[in-house]
């Protein structure tokens, strides 16, 4: 197999998708969708995930230390589409149904319809000083699951199936995890809400 370089790019690496709820000052909730996440060894297993620029998920991140990281799934992709093209300072950015509950162990929002969701403490934070980076290491101190999903006869296999969870490569597109195409970025949010306008920090908000 013969090889090229090219400019930097992650394009054919597919990623996971995840919601991340957060408080706001006033007590209401607020989700964003990211997915640059993925896991590290602190003392345990953690998770690190980035995220860029100016959000209003990031300021409520770094006044609280906590978030929830909620996987997205085929279900619910047109509502996280939204989160992530929706304005998150929008004033009415969450005037739409959306179900959530408290966290078992934190203060955080959790979001019904994904069926497996992390209960994230912040341990440390680094800025990459480009363009308002910031790099958070986390310890996850739960995990919420589907009691479906739970079920130990099923196989490998039949668990993806069942979970359906969404990834995200090329050109701003959604895939199954079994390369089924399901869409593009800000077109599933026209399910939601058809005024929808693509928010200024879109891609988690």
């Amino acid at each position: 197999m013969k090889k090229i370089s090219i400019p930097a790019t992650n394009d054919l690496c597919p990623q996971t998708l995840f919601v991340y709820g957060t408080m706001n000052d006033d007590g209401t909730p607020d989700f964003g969708l990211f997915c640059w996440f993925s896991y590290c060894w602190i003392d345990q297993l953690g998770v690190i995930c980035s995220i860029g620029g100016s959000k209003r998920t990031l300021e409520n991140i770094r006044r609280n230390g906590v978030f929830s990281a909620n996987l997205v799934v085929e279900d619910n992709l047109p509502l996280a589409d939204y989160f992530g093209t929706a304005d998150g300072r929008d004033t009415d950015k969450m005037d739409i149904p959306v179900e959530w509950e408290k966290g078992a162990v934190l203060p955080v929002p959790v979001l019904c319809s994904s069926p497996f969701s992390f209960e994230l403490e912040v341990d440390r934070a680094l800025s990459t000083g480009e363009h308002d980076e910031t790099v958070l290491i986390c310890r996850i101190r739960n995990v919420l699951k589907d009691e479906a999903l739970t079920d130990p006869s099923l196989t490998s296999e039949e668990l993806l199936r069942k979970t359906a969870a969404v990834r995200t490569c090329i050109d701003d597109e959604y895939w199954s995890w079994d390369g089924r195409h399901l869409g593009k970025w800000h077109e599933r949010a026209k399910e939601i809400r058809p005024d929808v306008e693509i928010g200024a920090a879109a891609r988690g908000n």
